[in-house]
């Protein structure tokens, strides 16, 4: 793995350790690679795959995106997944991202969309002989990552052939005002005014342009196939009901026949989008 190797099997351990059960050092591999995000910053991610794919086996891989969540970064969320594209047989890329002003906490920035946009052309620069199945581009987040990929399906939805969202907040000036029952919340808000510019009342159209309940007519209607995960005990995003479960109320309101599940739970935050958890039944529903 030419540069990057030492921080490569990093990741290649990490993942060992996250998986229901012990993984070999070649059930995955990973590529640390840069990018210039959307305002021509450096920032750094990783593509991860199968252990034995390589120059001469490389048949072709279905592709996940999977931004991170709030506050976390592209190393800590592919740790998340485990030896799943080693198991599984896919690739998966997971950027640190850039908001308008922040780095770990983009919150949907538009920007943000486009240089989501363009991972798979990144993940083809990074490992040349990988072929990819364009038609299987999928897009996997919890948190934060689940507000994106909510965001990438209404303005994207030709790129993806399914999106599994988990604990994800819709509606990012509710999230303003529930900040304030967290313990950090005075600072959360402070971040969410600089990222965004302002507080929801003095921006609400920077607000809404982040929030996938502003575009749950796009979602709706996009024909993509639709995963939406939510718990009743999550402490952080903790009036799920009039966020993930409100968004999957909207849509069966206006398309019945949208390709939408709904799974509500007693989990907390983020704890079932992993790979011993419910990360394999999510790829599993979308045929990964």
């Amino acid at each position: 793995m030419r540069k990057g190797s030492a921080l490569a099997a990093l990741v290649t351990a990490v993942v060992a350790t996250t998986s229901a059960a012990p993984a070999s050092p070649l059930v995955v591999r990973a590529w640390l690679f840069r990018y210039r995000a959307h305002d021509g910053v450096e920032r750094r991610g990783y593509v991860v795959l199968p252990g034995w794919y390589g120059p001469r086996d490389h048949p072709a891989l279905p592709l996940v995106i999977s931004p991170h969540g709030r506050g976390l970064d592209a190393l800590q969320n592919t740790a998340i997944w485990g030896d799943l594209p080693g198991v599984r047989r896919f690739a998966l890329v997971s950027a640190d991202g850039q908001g308008r002003r922040l780095e770990l906490y983009s919150w949907g920035d538009p920007g943000q969309m486009r240089d989501l946009v363009r991972m798979p052309k990144i993940v083809r620069r990074v490992v040349p002989w990988l072929r990819m199945e364009r038609r299987r581009i999928y897009a996997f987040g919890g948190s934060m990552g689940g507000q994106e990929v909510l965001l990438l399906l209404a303005r994207h939805p030709r790129l993806l052939a399914g999106v599994a969202a988990f604990d994800a907040p819709t509606s990012l000036a509710r999230r303003y005002r529930a900040f304030r029952r967290l313990k950090s919340g005075e600072r959360l808000q402070d971040l969410l005014r600089e990222e965004v510019g302002g507080t929801p009342r003095a921006d609400p159209r920077g607000y809404a342009a982040r929030s996938p309940l502003d575009l749950v007519r796009r979602i709706a209607f996009s024909g993509v196939p639709l995963q939406i995960w939510w718990s009743r005990r999550d402490r952080i995003v903790s009036d799920g009901s009039r966020e993930s479960g409100l968004l999957y109320r909207e849509i069966e309101k206006l398309n019945p026949r949208a390709p939408v599940i709904e799974f509500v739970g007693r989990w907390r935050h983020q704890a079932e989008m992993r790979a011993s958890r419910q990360l394999p039944r999510g790829l599993r529903l979308l045929g990964l």
